[in-house]
C-alpha cells in the first residue's frame, strides 16, 4: 500500500510492525531505499537511532523542521524530540514508575 505522506526528515510516523509497534518517533534521515534512521529521544535517542523500513511505518500528518525544533540555536538533543512529539499529540504514555 501506498503511503498518503512521504518519509522525509522531520515526518512523525507510527510504527506498524516490531516490538515498538504504536510507537511514534520522528524521522531523522534516509539511510538508503526504503530505510529511514529514526529517533523519540526516549527510547531510541539521537546518539542511537533505530533504521527502520519504511514499509513498516505509517506517516503521520504533521512535518517538523527539524533545525527549529532547536530555537535558541546548538545541536538537537533528546529533549527537543520528546517535546515536539508531545506538543503535537503523539506523546508517549509513561507510568509514573521508571521500570514500566
Amino acid at each position: 500500500m501506498k503511503e498518503p505522506f512521504s518519509f522525509e526528515p522531520g515526518r512523525v510516523v507510527e510504527s506498524a510492525q516490531g516490538r515498538d509497534k504504536g510507537h511514534c518517533f520522528l524521522i531523522l534521515e534516509n539511510a538508503a531505499e526504503g530505510i529511514v534512521m529514526i529517533a523519540d529521544g526516549l527510547h531510541h535517542k539521537l546518539g542511537n537511532p533505530k533504521k527502520k523500513k519504511t514499509k513498516h511505518l505509517r506517516a503521520k500528518p504533521v512535518l517538523l523542521d527539524l533545525k527549529a525544533l532547536r530555537p535558541e540555536g546548538g545541536a538537537l538533543q533528546d529533549s527537543d524530540l520528546r517535546r515536539a512529539l508531545e506538543v503535537n499529540g503523539f506523546a508517549e504514555k509513561r507510568s509514573l514508575r521508571e521500570g514500566d
